[in-house]
């Protein structure tokens, strides 16, 4: 905080040098800054203003004001006080109005890696510091200054003072907020395809760019250097000083992008949290439900989460880069868009895909239900994203006996789905890609998951559980993955999307004919159905609840004009049947604007549907029989949900674990939830309900051989 004066001293007092003062007669004294004006009334104070113009001491101030030394003494405290006045010492107005009184000779070191730069001296303070003038803030030799800086216990100004874009700050203070080691993190992840190329070429840091440097724009970034600096060896602090300021100078704005602390860092915190997280038993309270409206129950309202975690959004130093809205098609679609899918694999490079799922996405029923999706999905993947700290015992299946689970379980490939693999992947998005058969045998990293069903730890492969975990033999995916307002309200999302996915995969693979569900009774329903009509479109929407009880649905909508018809889908599942219904809605309408704008798609699977796929050909999509109707058997508490859909599990036969993947930096709860043997939607043909279930359920006589399965992947 800035230093005040309290009090008075018996130097030459006057009002603050960044002030004037004028005396309007029997009105007041007003009181200019640069900001704005102070009306002074009262007994006296037009007959002290003048006294206060810098030339008295305390001492002649009084015995030139016509008052009692009492009244002298009140009424000049009072100004003080408010810091008006106070005693006059040599330097600028800036300080006094700043607030501060810089005293001494500044102790500034200047250090450049790769910059010709010389900083403005220093004005007048008693502080240390130490500014750092680079040519990009990701230069080969900044993290040792760092390390140096920091053993030293030395605060440091990291600048770029070259560029069109020139950035100050933050200022780094050891022992107290975020090092630079929280700050690349984040900026190497925010330049993904140059992380890439550096890795490729084995570069020891940025890119080196071509030199931008135009000598009016350097010295203004110099002397704003100067100035930062100056202000904090003078004392002033502020909370921008925490932050990277960039400038842009082609359109002369600047922005504020948030460095935090990472409390999981190697450098100034503990990189152990994660792991000791994964070996703690997840433990789940009640957790009553405030906000019941748009896409799902919540134990927090949307806009409050969007006001929490907007900080980690900055194309600079943010988690996520944006959340844009997706203007292709009509307004009512709400979808907004949150940065690259890092389920896709490796964020080094860049995927430049033509697929629904390139993106992060948020959906809803209003626009700022999209926006928050989109800003969960993306903390979601980003928190799923293996960093290195993860819980990791090395070991193989047969070594580590009962405690692993073999990965067979969960990936759920039919042995026959190996022989051609190598084939089946090159004609194939890589949804749909076929590992290569597990072995018993092999080592590789294992985490611990917790048995919601049986109250213990056990291991699965790290590399099924968080994405790019450096293990090419296995893949993980964003099944059951979720973000919550809290992780009650995560985990009943990671649930809720298995048993969708699962009820999905026995629909779609099996072809099998479903019941409608009734569209009619809700006014957002009919708006939607007239937005999709403008489009030369028709909606309508199945039942695919399976054996599980949870309502699921599948929301359609199609062309009813022309050589194609685009089909496209979008899925939900509920304990409230209503809420399944507005899920499969709203995903549908997420999918749509990549539909409208009629792209060229490169995934094949995308292709093939669009260019081929109709109502006629596709004889499943079409409804059967009357609407189905569920009751409603959600509650007022999450908690109870989450036990709801967990004995619904439990009693087919299924365990339910869960893996907190919650981030000390980021902090929005989110976990991946693993059901073995529950089915995802991508092409998974192991033995099991994916046969089993349709037949329990009366849709069909006999199981579907293995060769009549649908053989036109899910592409969502």
């Amino acid at each position: 905080m800035s230093r005040r004066r309290s009090g008075v001293t018996s130097r030459h007092i006057g009002f603050k040098r960044h002030l004037r003062a004028e005396v309007v007669p029997g009105d007041a004294v007003y009181v200019f800054s640069e900001e704005d004006t102070t009306a002074l009334r009262g007994p006296h104070v037009e007959a002290l203003a003048p006294l206060l113009d810098g030339s008295r001491d305390l001492a002649a101030v009084r015995a030139e004001f016509d008052a009692s030394p009492e009244q002298a003494a009140g009424l000049l405290t009072q100004l003080a006080h408010a810091g008006l006045i106070g005693a006059r010492t040599s330097g600028s107005a800036y300080w006094d109005a700043l607030g501060v009184e810089p005293a001494g000779t500044p102790d500034v070191e200047v250090i450049t890696l790769g910059v010709d730069a010389e900083l403005p001296p220093i004005a007048e303070g008693d502080g240390a510091l130490t500014v750092v003038l680079v040519s990009d803030y990701l230069v080969d030799g900044l993290s040792e200054v760092d390390e140096k800086l920091r053993a030293a216990g030395r605060p440091w100004l990291l600048a770029k003072p070259v560029g069109a874009k020139v950035s100050i700050g933050p200022f780094f203070t050891p022992g107290s907020g975020p090092c630079y080691r929280c700050l690349s993190h984040r900026l190497w992840a925010n330049r993904a395809a140059e992380a890439h190329v550096c890795s490729a070429l084995g570069l020891p840091g940025a890119v080196p760019r071509s030199p931008v440097v135009f000598e009016p724009l350097q010295a203004i970034a110099l002397n704003l250097v100067a100035l930062e600096a100056a202000k904090w060896v003078a004392g002033h602090r502020y909370d921008g000083q925490r932050a990277m300021w960039m400038f842009d100078s082609r359109d002369l704005t600047g922005r504020r992008h948030a460095v935090t602390a990472r409390p999981q860092c190697r450098s100034c915190g503990d990189p152990s949290l994660m792991s000791e997280k994964a070996w703690r038993p997840v433990e789940l309270s009640s957790r009553p439900k405030a906000h019941t409206s748009g896409g799902g129950h919540r134990s927090v309202a949307p806009e409050e989460v969007l006001s929490t975690y907007r900080h980690l959004v900055s194309p600079v130093t943010g988690v996520v880069k944006d959340i844009v809205r997706d203007d292709r098609g009509p307004a009512f679609f709400n979808v907004f868009r949150s940065g690259p899918n890092l389920a896709l694999g490796n964020r080094g490079a860049a995927h430049l895909r033509s697929a629904l799922r390139s993106h992060n996405g948020g959906k809803g029923v209003t626009a700022l239900d999209a926006e928050v999706g989109a800003l969960c999905e993306a903390l979601e993947r980003h928190s799923g994203y293996a960093d290195g700290d993860e819980a990791r015992v090395r070991g193989s299946y047969r070594s580590l006996g009962a405690q692993a689970i073999h990965p067979d379980t969960v990936q759920l490939y039919d042995p026959r789905q190996f022989a051609d693999r190598e084939a089946w992947n090159a004609a194939h998005s890589d949804f749909q890609h076929v590992c290569a058969p597990f072995d018993d045998d092999a080592e590789l990293d294992w985490t611990p998951v917790w048995s919601l069903t049986r109250g213990e730890h056990r291991l699965l492969p790290t590399g099924l559980l968080y994405f790019d975990a450096a293990d090419a033999r296995l893949m993980a995916d964003s099944n059951g993955n979720a973000a919550g307002s809290s992780l009650e309200d995560a985990v009943l999302q990671g649930m809720l999307e298995l048993v969708e996915r699962d009820a999905v995969a026995l629909w779609w693979y099996n072809r099998t004919a479903q019941p409608p569900v009734d569209l009619a009774g809700d006014p957002w329903i009919d708006s939607l159905r007239s937005v999709h009509a403008g489009l030369g479109r028709e909606v309508w929407a199945l039942d695919l609840t399976s054996d599980l009880g949870v309502p699921v649905v599948v929301a359609l909508s199609r062309k009813v004009s022309g050589e194609r018809e685009d089909i496209m889908l979008g899925f939900g599942a509920h304990l409230d049947p209503a809420l399944a219904l507005r899920r499969a809605l709203t995903e549908m309408n997420q999918m749509m604007p990549a539909v409208v704008e009629g792209g060229d798609w490169e995934d094949p699977d995308l292709q093939l549907w669009f260019s081929t796929a109709t109502a006629a050909n596709q004889p499943h999509l079409l409804p059967v029989g009357a609407p189905v109707r569920h009751s409603c058997t959600a509650s007022d508490d999450l908690l109870s949900d989450v036990l709801d859909v967990q004995a619904r599990l439990e009693k087919a036969g299924l365990e339910v674990f869960v893996l907190d993947q919650t981030r000390p930096d980021i902090g929005l709860p989110v976990v991946k939830v693993i059901v073995p043997g529950l089915r995802g939607f991508w092409t998974r043909f192991a033995p099991g309900r994916l046969f089993d279930v349709p037949v329990q359920l009366g849709r069909l006589a006999a199981p579907t051989p293995y060769t009549e399965l649908n053989p036109i992947p899910i592409f969502l």
